[in-house]
């Protein structure tokens, strides 16, 4: 898996929505050790005190929990993760309008182009299953 980082941003926070979106894909289940924190230095190729921040805030954000001298873990609280999920795409739904409305679309032009796409994504889905 390569991981790949801009300059826009910092990477701890690049790294913990990384890892984030692997526990809500479910590459990383529920109740599955993480790899250790040196473990993700070497597989993002960062400092391990970049990764130890990162997953610091994955355990602020209630995804992950430490268990003391076993290591870190995917929180076994569906909730939890299917908040963050919500959040997340909450947040790209905001950004789409943003980046639509930018390009000089009314909102009802945004909901019939929304619509057509998810209809030509269920469509195409449909075809490949």
């Amino acid at each position: 898996m390569a991981w790949q980082f801009t300059g826009d941003r910092p990477i701890y926070i690049q790294m913990a929505e990384h890892i984030t979106s692997g526990i809500l894909k479910g590459e990383y289940q529920m109740g599955e050790k993480l790899p250790s924190v040196r473990e993700f230095a070497l597989m993002a190729s960062v400092n391990p005190n970049t990764v130890q921040r990162a997953l610091f805030e994955l355990e602020n954000m209630g995804l992950i929990e430490t268990q003391r001298n076993t290591g870190k873990f995917v929180t076994l609280e569906e909730s939890r993760i299917e908040m963050s999920r919500n959040e997340m795409g909450k947040a790209l739904v905001a950004d789409f309008i943003k980046s639509m409305k930018a390009l000089g679309y009314s909102g009802e032009q945004i909901k019939d182009i929304f619509e057509n796409e998810r209809k030509a994504g269920e469509s195409n889905e449909s075809e490949n299953a």
